[in-house]
């Protein structure tokens, strides 16, 4: 598919309708709403009966997908100095140390499998304080119920693919009532209203030239990304990228997180799949045979820095600015993901939902450009 046939298809309204057939567009778009409701759900779910006890020892999060994105993001977001160790783990056992004095986590969409009723069972057994994240009237509930556990019913509306904000509010609560994350940076309200600015600005009835999701997706039509993620924040964001486009657009990329894969990525922005004839800036793109790369970046600026004395990995933004220049020398084209507007006007986690959002309409519109959610119905 060319570019200008795939920019008609998402500037057509009725084809981009007739080519959802599971609303993902409509479901993406309502990621703030679902941030609120979700905020709303769990404050009704009683997270004091674990935080009353005060702070744990440690926190397990038995999750996947799109939960393990949202445990990483948690992970980032506390550091390296957080008083607690958060752990993710897929399921369906728990660590051995798991005891009375931590808290486990089950975050699920569905509530459902043995990844996550199991380790639900046996955190009652263990006398361990659980917390359940999943669909209402779900397996999941009843054994949080059982074990008389507070636990966030979502909605089943929740459409697969969509539903990391679901699943990360509640986390983001929790900790926050734990007292090891300030209420200003946790706000569900902020990172909302960063949402649905997002939701706006990107939605199906903007333009292409003026809509940034369509734009880089455009870009991305026939490219094979490497994304440069500026520090553990980012690369949270850039594997819920590479699962995105992968499982929705049918479309790989690979990922580095920075600075520890700078040697990495710029092996590969250099290497064999660079342009051969990288010393013709203005040549013409459309004649290299087959997907080009494409450098995009991910940046977190309040990423912290290396530890004092370290000499290697160098700081975050160094790295970034190593493999931006590396991206340069052997012309390799690069999008920014979120950089329009003003980032920084925004706090650290709604910055973090900007860029996750506007991933998310991206791998969308390329699913519907390359007409992949119709092929997929039976």
């Amino acid at each position: 598919m060319t570019p200008e046939f795939a920019e008609e298809v998402l500037d057509d309204l009725e084809l981009l309708r007739a080519r959802d057939p599971r609303d993902l567009l409509l479901a993406v778009a309502g990621a703030g709403a679902q941030v609120r409701e979700t905020a709303r759900l769990t404050a009704e779910a009683g997270l004091e009966r674990v935080t009353g006890g005060g702070r744990p020892r440690g926190m397990v999060i038995v999750a996947r997908r799109e939960g393990a994105v949202a445990a990483s993001v948690l992970r980032a977001l506390l550091g390296p100095s957080s008083p607690v160790t958060v752990d993710v783990v897929p399921g369906p056992t728990l660590p051995v140390w798991t005891g009375p004095s931590d808290i486990a986590v089950v975050v699920t969409r569905t509530g459902a499998g043995a990844y996550a009723v199991a380790p639900a069972y046996e955190a009652a057994r263990r006398g361990v304080s659980l917390v359940g994240i999943g669909a209402e009237e779900a397996p999941l509930h009843a054994a949080c119920s059982a074990a008389r556990a507070p636990y966030v019913a979502l909605p089943a509306s929740r459409a697969r693919h969509t539903t990391l904000w679901s699943l990360l509010t509640p986390l983001l609560l929790l900790v926050r009532e734990l007292g090891l994350l300030p209420a200003d940076v946790a706000d569900p309200e902020a990172i909302a209203a960063a949402l649905d600015e997002i939701a706006m600005e990107c939605g199906p009835a903007q333009d292409s030239f003026v809509n940034p999701a369509k734009t880089l997706a455009l870009e991305l039509l026939d490219a094979l990304p490497v994304i440069a993620a500026e520090g553990p924040m980012a690369d949270a964001a850039a594997t819920r990228i590479v699962d995105q486009l992968a499982t929705l657009a049918g479309l790989p990329a690979s990922a580095f997180r920075l600075p520890d894969q700078r040697v990495a990525a710029c092996a590969v922005l250099g290497g064999p799949l660079a342009p051969r004839d990288a010393d013709d800036f203005f040549r013409d793109r459309a004649d290299d045979p087959g997907r080009r790369l494409r450098l995009l970046t991910i940046r977190d600026t309040d990423a912290p820095g290396p530890g004092a004395g370290e000499r290697e990995p160098r700081s975050a933004p160094a790295a970034m600015d190593e493999v931006l220049r590396t991206a340069a020398t052997h012309t390799v084209p690069v999008s920014g993901l979120a950089e329009h507007g003003e980032p920084g006007r925004f706090a650290r986690l709604p910055r973090l939902a900007r860029q996750l959002a506007v991933a998310d309409f991206t791998a969308v519109y390329l699913a519907l450009a390359v007409d992949n959610e119709r092929a997929r119905r039976p």
